[in-house]
């Protein structure tokens, strides 16, 4: 590489933002906004509206599990690239929906691409950069998150007002066809690993580029996956990331619900609010990655589970303005904390060639509880007809992470600063 020149790895960096704009800011993170509107217009109640986030949830599950394992084997931009197009395929589809079991089935369809975009997105930071700069490169791609939730607090509140009644499919329609473009995008620009392109990952030693030589380029095979079970300390990890799954995803379906059925608030002021918790949180990733590179990737999680209790605690006991904006702005500037510092201890504990493998059966637990939240948030919601009880149970299952977290160990080759064998 020419002295001075940009390193490629940057690129697909950001394009893995981009990715994350898609997957997460638009194929999930809108339906925030967009719930109470599809909730009126198909007659919905919440628990329809939580199953249809926990089938949501079933289908990132499914392929965020096979998906990391498939960009391990047959390259990651191959398998974003399709991902993305089932989305945007799907998104469009919603918008046509007239029953429950047809928007299930789509919104289901919208998870299976979600996943099997989102989880090897994430791992481009483990393929592209060292150990040392990991943390920041994986923040960067999450980024996406935050940048996708302010764009969508933006775009759907005016399109819902624009087109009545009937606003909703059409929120459904603009992201779907803007998620297409950049699986276009994608396909063009990311490349799986730097040995693609001749290079060595960013910010290597010496040590560090001849090993990628001697190993980076080879398929990874089943037998290789196997070594990812046999990790104790990955099984802890995928513990650590189920008390996300399970509490920030109670606290994201409802948000706005909260604010405009029992609050009262307009459709506009949840909007804009959920616009802000997206501003915050475009630079969290990054704050928390490098953080998590200086800290620990233990003592970042737990510090970010900490966090984001009170955020969900405050937002069921402080019941103004005030108690909304602080929830919001602590939400937001921790809100990918945790996804950001399980990717790249996924890289840490398995090495980059298995890492998408590895943040994909992590991601397992993740799934499992943010397919129990949904439906979990909108029973209790129907039993007390408040959301003050989910918002606190979603506090207390993130202080249970605060606790797991602070006891999570690196494997052995870490802790000696040596680098994990693949």
């Amino acid at each position: 590489m020419t002295e001075g020149k940009l390193h490629y790895g940057w690129i697909v960096i950001f394009i893995g933002m981009l990715t994350t704009i898609a997957a997460h800011g638009f194929g999930r993170m809108a339906y925030t906004i967009i719930l109470p509107a599809m909730k009126d217009g198909l007659r919905f109640d919440y628990t329809q509206l939580g199953l249809l986030g926990t089938g949501n949830f079933i289908g990132y599950l499914t392929m965020a599990i096979i998906g990391g394992f498939l960009a391990a084997r047959f390259g990651t931009r191959i398998v974003i690239t399709l991902a993305l197009i089932l989305m945007g395929l799907t998104m469009l589809l919603t918008g046509l929906a007239q029953s429950f079991g047809y928007a299930f089935a789509m919104r289901l369809l919208t998870g299976l691409g979600n996943g099997a975009a989102y989880v090897p997105a994430m791992a481009l930071g483990s393929a592209w950069f060292a150990m040392r700069r990991r943390g920041f490169a994986t923040g960067i791609v999450s980024g996406g998150i935050g940048a996708g939730t302010l764009i969508s607090g933006l775009l759907v509140p005016p399109i819902l007002s624009s087109f009545g009644s009937e606003g909703w499919r059409y929120s459904w329609y603009f992201l779907g066809c803007a998620v297409l473009v950049i699986a276009g995008v994608v396909f063009l620009f990311v490349r799986s690993r730097p040995d693609e392109k001749g290079l060595a990952q960013v910010g290597a030693d010496k040590a560090e580029e001849l090993k990628a030589a001697a190993s980076g380029g080879a398929k990874v095979s089943s037998l290789e996956w196997g070594k990812i079970y046999k990790i104790g300390s990955v099984w802890y990890l995928g513990v650590c990331y189920f008390f996300y799954g399970a509490s920030y995803i109670i606290y994201m379906v409802f948000f706005a619900a909260y604010l405009v059925k029992e609050m009262g608030m307009t459709q506009a002021w949840a909007g804009g609010l959920w616009a802000m918790v997206g501003g915050l949180s475009v630079f969290c990733g990054v704050i928390w990655g490098g953080i998590s590179d200086r800290l620990g990737r233990n003592r970042g999680a737990a510090l970010a589970y900490l966090v984001l209790a009170l955020s969900y605690l405050a937002y069921a006991l402080i019941k103004v303005k005030f108690g909304f904006y602080l929830s919001a702005v602590l939400f937001g500037l921790t809100a990918w904390s945790i996804p950001t510092i399980m990717a790249a201890a996924a890289g840490d504990f398995v090495g980059p060639r298995l890492a998408p493998a590895g943040l994909g059966f992590i991601t397992l637990f993740f799934g499992i509880g943010q397919a129990v939240g949904p439906a979990l948030g909108g029973y209790l919601a129907d039993q007390t007809g408040s959301f003050t009880v989910p918002f606190l149970v979603a506090g207390g299952i993130s202080l249970l992470g605060t606790v797991f977290s602070s006891k999570l160990r690196p494997p052995l080759q870490e802790r000696a600063g040596m680098p994990t064998k693949a």
